[in-house]
């Protein structure tokens, strides 16, 4: 047996040339190499530049306790005085806050483990329609329910006399809002203008399509146009964070007013909005951008009808799926709010927090560096939190101080990723930053910040 097993053996090895073997053997050792290297790297979250989160698993957050007091958790992690160091390899990694992805919010979410959980059986909610009966009939009635019920907690939009159209995001519902408000009679597309610095997207958005019916016509403080008109209101305004009011007031014109951060993380609520066609979303009221799910408070019946119309030709309807997951996250954030034996469940408590905490840090990076500044806001009562503050915005509007014309350009370098004035119709000295990133990402940026000088 032992000379038959040697006999295969050999004939075994004999069909590899010893080329094949070092090849072999090189390929095992590389392996062995890149697992030491991907064990030790993932302790810093760091592999060759790109960054890796870890998380707990959906079962270690099942075990959870629900009762975690929030605000004590982003409290305790921001009571340290002391500064901010970099892991190794943090310095060398590319911090991308272009885009205003409001990951931060990922912690609360875990913490309340299956309470926003739903199971649809596959046979559920299989029909285009929700309720044929209702002027927006693929709205789900839940999700409508759960907004108004929103909106009533906090104090911050009118919901009577009103109609809720729902959206794919706030995007779609923008571009309903263009198709429903545009005067389908004019021998040429109506204005659409907003105050400089707008939002980089509306002028992409609205003539995305090359639309006979309406055309971008650039900043509402030069605007000077005769005829009727299109202003896009967006307050708390993205990308500087300040409260805005229309610009142009002729009485030609039809106003938008984007709302999407006018909630208490955000701003002070001062009132409840009471305009004619309001503009929500909830990638920023809850953070879950990835549901696509945004809605609209109508007042008038005729514009809510164009919009559903617009949304039927564009997507016929919207996911009903998105809606009872969302109905479900605005449920959870109206309850926490209104719970009051388990202080810091409250999102927005926590979510005010988590945004002060940030904006500290970053006035403070920008007060060492001596290259940058940042917007100074009036501080304003706020009738949901029962407290002054200062608005502390999603995004933050930094000016590159001194002989830097290119903001963007310039951070690039120091391989911070923004969005340039130039988007913004403004001058290039500028850049928005996104303040909604995770915590790993945040504190390396703001870090980074405090370090550059030149």
């Amino acid at each position: 047996m032992l000379q038959f097993s040697l006999r295969e053996m050999a004939k075994f090895l004999s069909v590899f040339s010893v080329r094949n073997l070092l090849v072999l053997s090189l390929a095992l050792n590389v392996s062995l190499v890149l697992r030491v290297l991907v064990l030790h790297d993932s302790q810093n979250g760091s592999f060759n530049g790109f960054f890796f989160e870890k998380q707990n698993g959906p079962q270690e957050e099942a075990h959870a306790s629900k009762r975690a007091r929030l605000s004590s958790s982003v409290s305790s992690s921001s009571s340290s005085s002391s500064p901010l160091t970099m892991a190794q390899g943090d310095q060398d990694r590319v911090i991308n806050l272009d885009h205003g992805d409001p990951t931060m919010y990922e912690n609360y979410w875990q913490k309340k483990g299956d309470e926003t959980t739903i199971v649809i059986p596959g046979w559920q909610f299989m029909s285009y329609f929700s309720d044929p009966t209702s002027l927006c009939w693929f709205l789900e009635p839940e999700f409508a329910k759960q907004v108004v019920r929103l909106h009533k907690v906090v104090g911050n939009a009118v919901t009577e006399n009103r109609h809720i159209v729902v959206g794919t995001g706030s995007t779609q519902l923008f571009q309903a809002a263009l198709y429903a408000l545009s005067p389908n009679t004019e021998a040429e597309p109506i204005s659409v203008v907003s105050a400089a610095p707008y939002y980089s997207s509306y002028p992409v958005i609205t003539d995305c399509l090359r639309s006979g019916l309406y055309k971008w016509a650039g900043d509402a403080r030069s605007f000077s146009k005769n005829g009727p008109y299109i202003e896009l209101v967006t307050s708390p305004n993205n990308p500087d964070g300040f409260v805005r009011h229309s610009i142009v007031n002729r009485s030609e014109g039809i106003l938008i007013h984007d709302l999407a951060y006018y909630w208490p993380q955000y701003t002070p609520i001062s009132s409840p909005a009471n305009y004619d066609l309001m503009l929500f979303t909830v990638s920023k009221s809850t953070g879950h951008a990835g549901m696509r799910i945004g809605w609209a408070l109508v007042k008038d019946e005729d514009v809510a009808k164009r919009m559903t119309k617009y949304i039927e030709l564009n997507t016929i309807g919207v996911s009903k799926d998105s809606q009872l997951r969302a109905a479900t996250v605005l449920k959870v954030i109206s309850d926490s709010c209104e719970r009051s034996d388990e202080e810091g469940d409250s999102f927005f408590e926590f979510s005010y927090h988590l945004m002060a905490k940030r904006w500290k840090q970053l006035r403070e990076a920008v007060h060492q560096s001596g290259l940058f500044s940042v917007p100074d806001f009036p501080p304003q009562f706020c009738n949901f939190l029962n407290r002054v503050f200062e608005p502390q915005p999603a995004f933050a509007w930094v000016k590159c101080e001194g002989e830097i014309e290119d903001c963007e350009s310039f951070l690039r370098g120091k391989k911070i990723l923004t969005r340039g004035g130039k988007h913004f119709g403004v001058s290039p000295k500028y850049v928005r930053i996104s303040m909604l990133d995770r915590d790993n990402n945040y504190d390396t940026f703001v870090e980074r910040m405090s370090t550059i000088q030149s």
